[in-house]
């Protein structure tokens, strides 16, 4: 009787690179906390704030990391920069939604808008990228489809935010996807990009007595701080993006959104409609299909 090959042995997990993974989503799930020590500020000086001082940041990484080759590499290339002038928009609207949300009472809205982009992920990829669909990713698409017209049917005055942060960062990602330019540096050129924008509204609003930096310690040091709360979890993003399997990393991403949506209702005090629970019942359930295909699909190709 012939004897048969052992099984595999089971891919140890990358200790490190989970850590990076929990951080980063860890960090995004508790941003709304950040966002509302700035409260009464304008969002669009948040949003600057964070671009500037993101950008102070990564400019020191870069020559830290003696990445600056790249960087030259990318600004000769008309097809990168054009692209990352693209991605710089999106990411620029979703972080004015966002925060534009929470201070106007929608965390619910904004954790809603993440749990749907892995769904729009896979949309996009269907209808820009002509990929294929499994019978599991259909279901979950479908199922997401209905609870965003429950959700706007029911409690329609908020499902924009949702969409847009859904959609923004969905587009941003194929973008980026797409881009000849690594993770760290793409960053640092949206920054850059923006930077001038940023700088122009900051000029707009001191000229015009409503710039809230320099006003309030407590604020001030938390614009400034919020170039950390950017560019650190994007960076451990991408340490845990090299370090752990596909499946690993989409699993935890839904990690953000579960604490925003804790948030909103514990510390927001924000109301969850019957609209809002059927909504997040369906897309949970959608993700959950499409998690679980996930991790069975990295289990078989592992097996051969």
């Amino acid at each position: 009787m012939a004897r048969s090959d052992p099984p595999p042995a089971p891919q140890r997990l990358d200790r490190a690179g989970l850590v990076q993974g929990l951080g980063a989503y860890g960090i995004w799930g508790v941003l709304p906390l950040f966002f509302w020590l700035l409260q009464g500020v304008d969002p669009a000086e948040v949003v600057a704030g964070r671009v500037l001082w993101s950008l102070g940041l990564l400019a020191i990484v870069i020559v830290a990391m003696r990445r600056s080759a790249a960087i030259r590499a990318a600004l000769g290339n008309p097809r990168a920069m054009l692209l990352l002038t693209a991605s710089a928009a999106l990411i620029s609207v979703n972080w004015l939604v966002y925060i534009w949300a929470i201070h106007n009472g929608h965390v619910l809205e904004g954790s809603l808008g993440y749990f749907l982009n892995p769904l729009v992920n896979v949309l996009l990829g269907v209808v820009l990228l002509r990929e294929k669909l499994g019978r599991a990713q259909v279901i979950a698409v479908a199922l997401a489809g209905v609870g965003v017209a429950a959700l706007a049917v029911g409690a329609g005055q908020g499902i924009w935010i949702s969409l847009t942060l859904a959609f923004s960062f969905g587009f941003y990602g194929l973008v980026r996807k797409v881009a000849p330019v690594g993770a760290l540096e793409g960053l640092t050129l949206e920054t850059a990009i923006l930077a001038p924008f940023g700088l122009a509204y900051l000029w707009w609003l001191s000229s015009h007595g409503g710039l809230a930096f320099g006003k309030d310690t407590l604020q001030t040091a938390a614009l400034v701080a919020s170039g950390v709360v950017t560019a650190v979890p994007l960076l451990m993003f991408a340490g845990a993006a090299r370090r752990l399997p596909y499946s690993t990393l989409g699993l935890l991403q839904y990690l953000a959104p579960t604490l925003q949506f804790i948030l909103a209702i514990t510390f927001f005090g924000e109301h969850m409609t019957a609209a809002h629970a059927i909504c997040f019942v369906l897309i949970w359930s959608g993700l959950a299909i499409f998690g679980i295909d996930n991790v069975l699909a990295a289990r078989r190709r592992r097996i051969a």
